[in-house]
């Protein structure tokens, strides 16, 4: 089935806040790696929705993370503390899901759910994702 852009834009947004609330849900039971990779996650979906929104295709997480520097974060339309911030959780998500003996803290990741909300409220506004 094909979907038009604006469908394709509104799912990606609403699997970030989804994937956000999981998160949020995960951190009540303590579970820190289990919550930066849904944080990790609801970033990569909602820069996604951005991506889209502009015709800017990648196949890859690291791809992911370089275009939105390039295009986002080096001309200035995002604020440079998100670019640090994602490439944060992307390292933290990494070594959480892949690396042996590695257990992440709550005081290492509950900071990271209020900057993965003001992160995903500002790619909403980029895209003008429409809630309705």
């Amino acid at each position: 089935m094909n979907y038009s852009k604006e469908e394709l834009i509104k799912y990606r947004i609403e699997r970030a806040i989804d994937t956000f609330e999981d998160a949020i849900i995960l951190s009540e039971k303590g579970k820190w790696n289990a919550v930066i990779n849904r944080l990790y996650y609801a970033s990569f979906y909602s820069v996604n929705a951005l991506f889209l929104s502009k015709s800017i295709i990648t196949k890859t997480h690291s791809g992911v993370r370089s275009l939105f520097h390039l295009h986002f974060i080096k001309t200035g339309i995002i604020k440079e503390r998100f670019g640090e911030f994602y490439s944060m959780i992307f390292d933290l998500r990494h070594s959480g899901d892949y690396g042996d003996m590695v257990t992440l803290t709550k005081d290492k990741v509950e900071p990271l759910i209020t900057e993965t909300e003001a992160f995903i409220t500002i790619i909403k506004s980029l895209v003008k994702y429409n809630e309705s």
